[in-house]
């Protein structure tokens, strides 16, 4: 069997490897940004979240996405586990579980809008049919030969495929939930209502920052001429500007230097170079990742404005520094780059408006599809479940106790669970 091949498929095998291990960053990222009460809920929500993702994308996402079918949907390859396919020259089982890690992050994005409020049977049922019918149909679109990839649109790691989609789930579902309790006062006013720990949330930010080399380099699906190294240049460039951007925009503004958004800054860096890790020069992926960190800080206090309750601030990292992921390859893409990866150059190179119009097109189709989408299927949720929310009581209880009957701090509050035993 050729030498290269079989690098080929170690490599990615490895990259899939680092993606789903971004699972355990979400983890801590989101437990830490969210209340005591509530941690070992987000913690396991996580862990069943792969498990749904990883059967439904078994049985028809993977068919949807990359079957024989139309320019809008695949129909075939459905339950799939023939070990003889070849896809992009990899083993098909391999080049499976590489696109299954994204599809469980694209539904642990979206789920950051549920939480601190929403049923776990809420959270079951949303992800059999977010898994089945919205994240697929977008990933066709761009990722699976479909009229987007038709006309050329650049999305080499997922700005639009996996973040903008999660995040207009989010969106559609905090819009739904409502927010949380105490979160907004009567005369509009917005009250803090801090993660318990800033240590995880860090460590999860730092996890998430590896795993990307995983995400974004690994969607070269090989080595051969090690351009993966070149990807993962830009991703690290794009993630440190949009850090610092970040912590030096809420130290000039609000008088101290932030540390939530700091965090929220790499994370804007790593969103919004995802797309074009692949298309732009290392000077183009600190201009986007520095973009990313500003943009961030003032689209966190946007919906806080607006009255929209986003704890994970999924709806900022994931959407708003998509949008400008999507969009920045239509200025940066270098001609060369283009030629290698896909579509055509950026404004910025000589490539006119034609690439950028491409870009803009798929962040207002991709995006509102996602957000009517999951919207109906929330609803469609809400009827099955019987609404989406849990009790004021059992908000306030805090949904460990309530959805789970055991506390992830169990020393740290006796009397609720004296008090829930009882």
């Amino acid at each position: 069997m050729d030498e290269l091949f079989l690098m080929n498929n170690l490599w990615v095998m490895v990259c899939a490897v680092l993606v789903m291990l971004m699972q355990g960053g979400f983890i801590l990222l989101e437990a830490g940004s969210t209340r005591m009460k509530n941690a070992g809920h987000i913690a396991g929500k996580t862990i069943f979240t792969i498990g749904i993702a990883s059967l439904v994308f078994w049985a028809v996402g993977y068919g949807f996405i990359y079957g024989e079918g139309n320019l809008f949907i695949g129909l075939s390859d459905f339950f799939f586990g023939d070990f003889t396919t070849m896809f992009d020259g990899l083993a098909g089982s391999i080049d499976f579980f590489f696109q299954l890690a994204f599809a469980a992050i694209a539904l642990t994005i979206a789920f950051g809008g549920f939480a601190e409020r929403a049923k776990l049977s809420a959270y079951i049922v949303f992800a059999v049919l977010f898994s089945a019918f919205v994240y697929p149909i977008v990933a066709h679109w761009i990722w699976g030969d479909g009229w987007l990839a038709e006309l050329g649109k650049q999305d080499f790691a997922g700005s639009t495929v996996v973040h903008l989609t999660g995040a207009m789930a989010a969106l559609a579902a905090t819009i739904l939930l409502k927010p949380r309790l105490g979160k907004f006062n009567k005369d509009g006013s917005v009250n803090d209502l801090a993660g318990h720990n800033q240590v995880y949330t860090a460590l999860g930010v730092l996890i998430l920052w590896v795993g990307w080399f995983g995400f974004n380099a690994g969607s070269t699906l090989g080595v051969d001429g090690a351009f993966f190294g070149y990807v993962a240049l830009n991703t690290q460039l794009a993630a440190a500007a949009g850090a610092v951007a970040a912590l030096f925009i809420a130290w000039a503004i609000l008088g101290k230097s932030d540390v939530p958004t700091m965090l929220n800054g790499a994370l804007a860096g790593l969103v919004a170079i995802t797309a074009s890790c692949a298309f732009v020069a290392p000077w183009a992926a600190v201009i986007i990742g520095l973009i990313g960190g500003l943009i961030v800080f003032f689209s966190m206090k946007f919906f806080d404005k607006a009255k929209i309750d986003d704890p994970i601030f999924a709806l900022s990292v994931h959407g708003v520094a998509g949008v400008w992921g999507t969009i920045s390859t239509g200025f940066f893409a270098t001609p060369e780059l283009a030629a290698l990866n896909g579509g055509s150059a950026g404004l910025f190179y000589g490539g006119g408006f034609s690439q950028l119009g491409v870009q803009a097109l798929s962040v207002v189709v991709c995006g509102a599809f996602a957000f009517i989408a999951s919207y109906v299927l929330l609803l469609v949720t809400k009827a099955i479940v019987g609404g989406l929310r849990v009790s004021e009581e059992e908000e306030i209880l805090g949904l460990d106790l309530s959805e789970h009957g055991s506390y992830g701090y169990p020393e740290s509050m006796p009397e609720k669970e004296e008090k829930a035993g009882a």
